[in-house]
Formats: C-alpha cells, structure tokens, sequence
C-alpha cells in the first residue's frame, strides 16, 4: 500500500515525503509544479498533475492502492490571497473538493490534511489552543477552514477521517544541507535574513518596531520542517490504526522575535544583515506562539530540532551551499 502526497515536492511536503521513506512507506507524488521542484523528490514515484484534473486524478487511485493521503497541495502566500481570492478559492477549496471526490469513489479513508494558525486570525489569547475561536482575516486563512470543514462533512457522509495540522511558522532545513526552502516568491523571515546575509546589497525589511513586545518586534513560534514531517507521520499512524478525526496545533511553543531572528542569524552566519525597520503591515499580529500540548498528549509527538538556533543552523547549510 502507498502514501499519496498531494504537494509533495513543496518545501514541507518534500521532506515529509524524504521522513515517510526513511519511516518505510512507500510514496507517489502528486504535484502540479507551481511551486515544487521535481528534483526535490527525484527519488519518488512523481505524478505532475493538478488536484482539479480529476481524471488525472481519479486515475492515481485506480492504478495505485493508496492507503492514505497528505495533502499539502495549496497557495499559501497572505499578501497574495488578498489580491487573487478567486485563485486561492479555486486552489485550496476546489482542489480539496477534487481530491475527496476521488477519495471517496476509491474508498480511501485517511486524509492528513496541512492546516494553518491563520485560521485563528488576530486572537489575543497566547498560547494558542485548538479551542480558540476562529476567525481567519485573510483569504488564505479562510480557504484552509473552509477546506478544514469539508472535511469534517466528509467524515460524517463518507467516514473519511481526517487529521487536520495548523502549524504555525515553518522552518529549518534538512540538516546536511541537501534540502532547505526555496520558494519562486520568498515572503518567510528566515530565508530573507540568510539571502540578505549572502547578499551585501541587500537590504531586509522589519515591519514594525512598536509592537508590545521586548523588543518592540513581533514575535512568532517557530517550528523546524522535520519536525513538522515528524507529526505528519504520526499523524497518519494515528488514522491507520483507527483514530478519530481531529485536529491540532503544532509550534515549539516558544516565540522568537524578528530582531532575535536578525542577530541570531549574524551569529551563525558570521556576516552583517543591513536591515530596514519599515511600518507595521496591516493584520499582523504582536505575538503568535502555540500550545501543542493536545498533539503531544494524542499523538504522542515532541519537537526535537525546533530550538531556534538548531533551525538558524540547518536553513544556513542549505542556502549558504546555493
């Protein structure tokens, strides 16, 4: 039997994949390309396709007895939903619509499903739990909960158990440096503070130094990729062995602040950043940092790499060996 990975030759979705055949499952990737690269999983069963190609996709089920799926398949960038809406709502509400369609004609019922912390929008409650209200503010957000409650009708109608993972800010790398995050777009702090420390002439912005924080900076929980894989493997252990659907926070429940980050990051680069504090941008948050308590409770997974120096380590074998 065979893990389908939906996304899987994006950042998170690519070293899962790599953590999955170490743990000895025998993977297909499926993924359009937008994002992915193809060499990040040369050593997998590839598939390029779009999860809205549903004879494509009815056709991976047919051919393949898949046991399970994780779905990474998904925009994800905030700027960018608010501006095309029309195309995040047809990327991640459509295209999960697509895939338990096929799930669903194939009988497949387990689904590891990549959530996000913007479901909960600008909550002031630190550390976040899963029984916090949410309330995305951004297209983004919105389409992971309207995807999150698909899947929680699908249980009921079809009896496909889903596991959904609202992680909060991924990060890290393979720690040999042979895979790291490397995105056609980069929006995430710590690649911007690494191509900045490799680049003399580039200047990081810092969005806000008013923030109620220590040092003025917001704050965020970072958690390292493996880790994040590492969940995402016990997770599907949980629903092959007949766990119930359910859904969890995973973060180191620590925050960092960006300045923290920025110093850091000199430290283990040994190279100067220039930076830029600029003003605020609208709808972010002070502090965001999680309590993962329920998925260490459940599913019995700690975070072993998400310390943020260990984090700053890895990212920087990968982007310093460009």
């Amino acid at each position: 039997m065979s893990i389908l990975i939906c996304g899987g030759a994006g950042y998170i979705g690519a070293h899962c994949a790599h953590e999955l055949k170490k743990a000895g499952y025998d993977c297909i990737v499926y993924d359009n390309l937008s994002e992915g690269h193809a060499s990040a999983v040369s050593d997998f069963k590839f598939i390029k396709g779009d999860l809205r190609d549903s004879v494509k996709l009815d056709a991976v089920f047919e051919e393949h007895p898949i046991a399970g799926v994780i779905h990474f398949a998904a925009r994800s960038l905030v700027g960018e939903s608010m501006k095309s809406p029309i195309d995040y709502y047809e990327n991640n509400v459509t295209g999960t619509i697509s895939l338990l369609k096929s799930m669903q004609k194939a009988n497949v019922k387990n689904i590891v499903f990549s959530s996000t912390c913007a479901v909960y929008g600008l909550t002031k409650q630190i550390p976040i739990t899963e029984e916090v209200p949410v309330n995305p503010i951004n297209p983004y957000g919105e389409t992971k909960l309207a995807a999150e409650q698909f899947l929680k009708w699908c249980d009921v109608a079809y009896g496909i158990k889903s596991v959904c993972l609202r992680y909060f800010n991924a990060a890290g790398a393979m720690p040999d440096g042979s895979l790291g995050e490397a995105h056609s777009l980069e929006t995430h702090l710590i690649p911007l503070v690494f191509m900045a420390a490799l680049d003399p002439n580039r200047t990081l912005q810092v969005y806000g130094s008013d923030y109620p924080t220590k040092d003025g900076s917001c704050v965020r929980d970072y958690i390292h990729v493996l880790d994040l894989a590492d969940a995402h493997i016990k997770a599907l252990q949980y629903l092959l062995a007949g766990g119930e659907s359910q859904t969890f926070n995973l973060g180191s429940e620590t925050g960092v602040s960006v300045l923290e980050i920025i110093e850091k990051a000199q430290e283990i680069s040994q190279k100067k950043i220039t930076y830029k504090i600029t003003g605020r941008r609208p709808g972010d948050p002070a502090t965001l940092i999680a309590s993962s308590e329920k998925a260490r409770r459940v599913l019995g997974w700690r975070p072993v790499r998400s310390d943020i120096e260990t984090i700053l380590q890895d990212a920087w074998k990968w982007h310093n060996r460009q």
